[in-house]
């Protein structure tokens, strides 16, 4: 279904605001609105997130069901839908005041880093996250800082699940022992530094991974930024998949050579590029353009072929795009100067080209960076900046990122601009100074 127009029906629909007061909008996207509010029932803060799109809607009440009690993912309350969809859906979201994104931009403001210990804590509870989505047979597919929702007290949630999709469904057995194991999930949420190795060695137990290869408080998808970044929701046939999704930044190769039989392992290449965000402070792969994005991974990664990613080369855009052979990248150490060698390779088991050598989620809870020193900091100790006061990059600030479309017709807007690019008669090649 199309996008429909922004409403603001949410303050007419009496089923709503007989159960909340509206507060006002604190986020907008292209697909939803975000509202706080109060239950009228016990003064509790909420987000009330009104979906315009209704595939995206559906996406996000299904994974937010499924994941409920989960660790580290959002909390829904309650929703408003319709099968008609006369009304724009409403979800109600536990309210977080602040993301990832906020952390990041505070730090680099403040001119300082975020340390080992921080780095380690906030990357403990993504990984918790994501290995809960994953556990469920849900692919997130739009993972960025801006969707890792955090609350006041430093507790970090996976959130915005509008492109998400389910793998498999659970087992009538797996899904009482996630009900059964439910409580003892949200209790993981508030660790201290003396619960940390207790908790990983829970999380080991209880974990079963099955690899499928193939918004302010908001969590809204495609917000200005986002919609110069490339953040996709494309509508999808039942059963099928489309590699229109994520924002460019955290985009997985395959996915920017037009892949459509894809699993989780685009969510542990976000994670990569997220980490390396966090503790760099800089994005690490910053395309102006699909075509531009490749070009910057495999100016530090490397030739990407069939030697490092096997198949890559039927990948359905693989050989439209051809790009100057790199007799030397740069390496994701030169892009991480001063970071212990631990952080490096964290990155490096995420980043990789073929997506069945990227680590799951499960497994790097296991890795000893977690357990060595500098122990991670305890969660009730972490800065979290509100979203307002953290000095976050401004709209304008990213007009050299915006977006121009994605696909081969880039070429069409850049033309000799994208790093002497020409077309050819496959499509169009690009060389390197």
């Amino acid at each position: 279904m199309s996008n429909r127009t922004r409403s603001w029906s949410i303050h007419g629909r009496p089923e709503i605001t007989t159960r909340y007061e509206i507060l006002g909008r604190v986020g907008s996207g292209s697909y939803a609105d975000v509202y706080r509010g109060r239950r009228l029932s016990d003064s509790l803060t909420v987000a009330l997130k009104e979906i315009h799109d209704q595939q995206s809607a559906v996406r996000e009440i299904e994974a937010l069901r499924s994941l409920h009690g989960a660790p580290n993912v959002i909390e829904m309350l309650e929703y408003f839908y319709d099968d008609d969809f006369e009304d724009d859906a409403v979800v109600v979201l536990e309210f977080l005041p602040s993301d990832l994104e906020a952390v990041i931009s505070n730090v680099k403001r403040r001119g300082s880093a975020i340390t080992p210990g921080e780095a380690k804590s906030w990357m403990l509870q993504v990984l918790s996250g994501v290995n809960a989505c994953h556990q469920a047979g849900l692919m997130h597919r739009d993972l960025k800082p801006s969707n890792l929702l955090i609350s006041t007290g430093g507790v970090l949630k996976v959130a915005d699940f509008g492109q998400s999709r389910v793998l498999q469904d659970l087992s009538f057995e797996e899904a009482t022992l996630k009900e059964a194991n439910s409580e003892k999930d949200k209790a993981s949420n508030q660790l201290t530094e003396a619960d940390y190795l207790k908790e990983l060695e829970f999380i080991r137990e209880k974990s079963k991974f099955e690899d499928n290869t193939s918004c302010l408080d908001t969590s809204c998808t495609g917000d200005s930024k986002d919609e110069q970044l490339g953040s996709y929701t494309e509508e999808e046939p039942t059963g099928a998949l489309t590699s229109c999704v994520g924002t460019r930044w955290y985009r997985a190769p395959e996915l920017l050579y037009g892949s459509c039989s894809y699993g989780p392992e685009v969510d542990l290449w976000a994670l990569g590029c997220i980490f390396a965000e966090m503790v760099s402070l800089v994005p690490l792969f910053r395309g102006v353009s699909d075509i531009d994005q490749i070009a910057k991974i495999i100016t530090v990664l490397g030739d990407l072929n069939d030697e490092n990613f096997s198949g890559c080369s039927n990948l359905p855009d693989f050989n439209k795009i051809c790009y100057s052979k790199i007799e030397n990248p740069t390496g994701l150490e030169a892009c991480l100067p001063n970071r212990p060698i631990g952080e490096v390779n964290i990155v490096k088991r995420l980043l990789c080209y073929n997506p069945a050598n990227r680590v799951p989620a499960i497994e790097l809870l296991k890795d000893r960076y977690f357990i060595e020193e500098p122990l991670p900091v305890a969660i009730d100790q972490l800065t979290v900046p509100a979203r307002d006061e953290a000095g976050k990059i401004s709209d304008g600030e990213w007009d050299e990122f915006r977006d121009v479309g994605s696909g081969p017709d880039d070429i069409d807007e850049f033309g000799s601009n994208l790093m002497g690019v020409t077309k050819t008669e496959k499509g169009f090649c690009t060389s390197f100074s």
